[in-house]
């Protein structure tokens, strides 16, 4: 076992959405600074337990929370659970996400509901929790994507509305809770390398086309922002583009 130290000794984090992807990386790169961290997971069981390892290899407490963001009492009762399990609670990454992607025409009422209820209203519950359990100086981090600063192409209508709530909401949240040195700041990936858009999938040439680096990120440089972003004291409202110059 490996005792980590870094910047976020003592601290405990919760990462919704941390079994898998940016998720995942996220819960070990947080690890890697110091920080026991709590993830949150739907169905996929083995996936959270191989992440809650993955933590504990670096010497650092975890735990893996089953809370499905469409609910609104999981999506706020998992911040009261991961500060109950872990003592405290300093660094809330909303990670956990849905994309619904087609045809205008073709998105029904379920389909805007659920969009709705899992990329925003989690989002603001588990912030409003988070901010209500967080002392002084915690820090709130939240995942977008790189669709809010540029729309490739049709099909993304919903998808994009949603994600772009998450700009107001932070630069709100920030506003609100500066007051208490608590931050708030807004992640946009591109396109990643992930189970759910993988690089050698169907439609990865065209994504990869789309960035000035012309190739799909790691999860894992998504999850160093995050981790700057979880140590940063004077960054607040902000926006940052993870994205290969996708919006360049």
């Amino acid at each position: 076992m490996t005792t980590t130290c870094g910047t976020l000794d003592g601290k405990v984090a919760l990462v919704t959405g941390g079994s898998r992807g940016i998720g995942a990386a996220t819960a070990v790169r947080l690890a890697r600074e110091g920080a026991d961290v709590a993830l949150t997971y739907v169905n996929d069981e083995a996936a959270a337990e191989d992440a809650v390892r993955a933590v504990e290899a670096l010497g650092r407490r975890a735990v893996a929370l089953r809370a499905d963001a469409a609910d609104a009492g999981e999506a706020a009762g998992a911040v009261a659970s991961a500060a109950e399990a872990l003592g405290r609670l300093d660094v809330l990454v909303n990670n956990a996400g849905i994309g619904v992607l087609g045809p205008l025409e073709g998105l029904g009422l379920l389909d805007v509901d659920r969009v709705l209820a899992v990329n925003v209203r989690a989002v603001f519950l588990a912030s409003q929790a988070a901010a209500g359990r967080m002392t002084d100086g915690g820090r709130i981090i939240t995942v977008g994507t790189c669709m809010t600063q540029r729309v490739p192409g049709p099909g993304g209508t919903l998808y994009t509305m949603s994600k772009s709530a998450l700009v107001g909401l932070t630069k709100a949240l920030a506003r609100e809770l500066g007051p208490r040195g608590i931050t708030a700041n807004i992640v946009h990936p591109g396109p990643i390398d992930t189970d759910l858009n993988p690089a050698d999938g169907p439609f990865a040439a065209g994504q990869a086309a789309m960035t000035a680096l012309g190739r799909f990120g790691r999860a894992e440089e998504v999850a160093e922002t995050v981790a700057h972003l979880a140590g940063a004291a004077y960054v607040t409202g902000a926006e940052f583009a993870v994205d290969g110059g996708h919006a360049a």
